[in-house]
């Protein structure tokens, strides 16, 4: 159906509200529905609509989708919308399912115990005042500023439709702020002509403590696909001129660079990035600026603050006190609001507790200077349109000192405070164990195998456990954010590697009972037994047509082997490969034969003799399915594969 294949162009393009009608029509005329229902929740999530895309999940997972990811979304989007037994439910199901992948496992069994301290999360932890305010409209308000008496913001506005969701394109406008802080006067206005591209997105303002220097973020034009087309901009004002926006430095022109926020005293920018080796989704990032507005190389800002979700939208308060939104600290829906405060060098995350956080999105908070009272961004229910922002404030505290304890998330002995416990620090030691299994369609228990556990990064071994009678091994102290191979070898069996990493797995301390909390995370490492002339399919070694040049994606896939060669010294193997039987047994013979010479050359080139190896092109020779029809089947049908021929 046309109507379906246009849909999908749009998806892959990432104009998903464009998708969304595509999809729809082939809804209508019930064209593929399971498909068709998770491709619209899919197109709903991806804009960030998660409460539109639950009805469809639902549909998708009742007609038996097979997409193993498509459960854990809709936990997720049940999770936005405040349905929190359901969605650990859901949560749960999905990391018993037989297929479901270990990281994704890990993050559901984590929403699971999250949401069973959802309570504890919804606590009032400030008590304020909340109010939306005139600016907002159906459309979306968020990011606010204080610059000076001005509140400047984000609004989509333009007329330029952005296709990812069908609002109109966000761009940088202000409003005067009246005496009382919670009013403004008159309507919003343009921030500055001088900042205004009618094709892009413009959003997230930020100024430098003299209001002089403006960082923002620009993207969505559509040159590049996906989200690293969103970049940092810096414009200064002169003589009461903003002058044409500077791209900076700091970008990674491969990620999405959004939402900065400025230090206290301006000199440094603080910034989030979905780059690569941060600690999951987005993180957030700082670099230095000197006087002459050059920037320092950007830092990770650890494991403390970034998580293996989304980890953004930073502010810095006066008192120095960093404010970010985040999906990975435990929370009550999609982003909340957190503090961090560092204290004798250790950093306590905080999430903020209602009315500042609800099942939806909540970012993006600034203070009004001098008091407890300011904006922040929210999407949540009962608003006017998309995002909306709102004013808070604080009633005076009474002048006490029991009073101010009670009310100082930072004092040990305030019983709210998650990590002490009667005012001593909660402290949680990790370890690590596991079990050494048959790689066998009923795997079997193995004793006496070696498990070294090296450094990820040096490869220099840590320790070296035995596994007993029952095939368990441990227990290995390891160390919040580090990561770790498990390197297992046994007499008889292939030699190989398991990674294990810290990432993420760290126990929040509002989960912790008492002082000290020990815990395990069990790893399985399953052999293969070490038989002449048995055969392992090599995964993902693909080549560009009728071509067998190695690409970067087969690279990463043949250094598996690199390594499983190297730590299996005395293996000899053929290393073969077969087409599919789409051209002539001729040519297919050739073009096998050459692919398989050039993954031989690759291994050479990585260290391994090239006496250890035999290249052998069998074409369409040994087909698994011999009559192979859709693409699926012939790619089964192409692939690579090495075979012990002695050790």
């Amino acid at each position: 159906m046309q109507a379906y294949k246009d849909g999908q162009k749009k998806f892959a393009n990432g104009e998903y509200e464009l998708a969304i009608k595509g999809f729809q029509k082939a809804a209508e005329a019930n064209y593929e529905p399971v498909q068709t229902n998770f491709l619209i929740a899919e197109s709903y999530r991806l804009s960030n609509r998660f409460k539109e895309s639950v009805p469809y999940y639902k549909k998708a997972i009742e007609g038996g989708i097979t997409d193993p990811n498509a459960q854990y979304q809709y936990a997720y989007a049940l999770k936005t919308t405040g349905a929190y037994e359901e969605a650990s439910n859901q949560f749960s199901a999905y990391a018993k399912a037989a297929n479901t992948p270990l990281n994704l496992q890990e993050r559901a069994l984590r929403e699971v115990e999250i949401l069973r301290i959802a309570n504890l999360l919804r606590t009032e932890k400030m008590q304020v005042e909340l109010k939306d305010i005139p600016l907002n409209t159906a459309g979306s308000e968020f990011s606010p500023a204080i610059v000076g008496n001005e509140l400047v913001f984000s609004s989509s506005k333009k007329e330029k439709v952005y296709k990812n969701n069908g609002q109109p394109m966000l761009g940088l406008y202000k409003v005067t702020l009246a005496e009382d802080a919670g009013a403004t006067q008159g309507n919003p206005v343009l921030f500055s002509g001088d900042i205004f591209a009618p094709d892009a997105n413009e959003g997230s303002p930020a100024f430098s403590p003299d209001g002089k220097t403006l960082v923002f973020a620009r993207g969505n034009t559509g040159k590049k696909k996906g989200t690293a087309d969103v970049d940092l901009y810096l414009s200064r004002n002169v003589n009461g001129q903003w002058t044409a926006p500077a791209i900076l430095p700091v970008n990674d022109s491969l990620a999405w660079d959004g939402s900065p926020a400025f230090s206290r005293d301006g000199k440094t920018l603080y910034f989030a990035s979905n780059r690569a080796g941060g600690a999951g989704g987005i993180d957030l990032y700082r670099t230095n600026m000197d006087a002459s507005g050059r920037f320092s190389k950007p830092v990770n800002m650890g494991r403390d603050i970034n998580t293996s979700g989304d980890d953004m939208f930073p502010y810095v308060a006066e008192d120095g006190k960093l404010y970010f939104a985040s999906d990975g600290h435990p929370g009550l829906g999609k982003l909340d609001l957190f503090s961090a405060t560092r204290s004798q060098g250790v950093i306590s995350i905080e999430n903020l507790g209602i009315p500042f956080n609800s099942p939806q999105d909540d970012f993006g908070i600034a203070f009004l200077k001098g008091r407890k009272a300011g904006f922040f961004s929210s999407n949540r229910e009962g608003g006017k349109g998309d995002d909306d922002i709102y004013y808070f404030a604080a009633p005076e505290e009474p002048d006490s000192t029991e009073i101010a304890r009670n009310n100082d998330p930072n004092d040990p002995m305030n019983p709210k405070n998650p990590n002490y416990i009667n005012g001593k620090p909660k402290k949680v030691r990790y370890f690590l164990a596991g079990n050494v299994l048959t790689n066998t369609e009923t795997p079997a228990p193995l004793d006496s195998a070696i498990v070294h556990i090296l450094a990820d990064t040096a490869d220099v071994q840590i320790s070296q456990l035995p596994s007993n009678t029952e095939g368990k091994f441990g227990k290995q102290p390891v160390e919040e954010g580090k990561s770790y191979v498990l390197l297992v070898e046994r007499k008889g069996y292939i030699t190989r590697r398991e990674p294990f990493s810290m990432d993420g797995k760290s126990i929040p301390p509002i989960f912790l009972t008492k002082e000290l909390t020990d815990t395990t995370y069990n790893v399985t490492v399953k052999l293969d037994k070490l038989e002449l002339n048995k055969t392992f399919v090599l995964e993902n070694i693909y080549y560009d047509l009728d071509k067998y040049n190695i690409r970067s994606d087969a690279a990463i896939e043949l250094d598996k082997l690199v390594q499983i060669l190297k730590d299996n010294p005395t293996m000899k193997i053929e290393l073969s490969s077969h087409t599919d039987a789409r051209a002539t047994d001729a040519y297919n013979m050739t073009l096998s034969q050459n692919r398989a010479e050039s993954a031989v050359s690759y291994l050479n080139s990585r260290g391994i003799d090239a006496d250890r190896m035999v290249a052998k092109g069998y074409g369409e020779r040994e087909l698994i399915v011999p009559n192979a029809k859709t693409e699926e089947e012939h790619q089964r049908n192409r692939r690579t594969e090495f075979t012990i021929l002695s050790y």
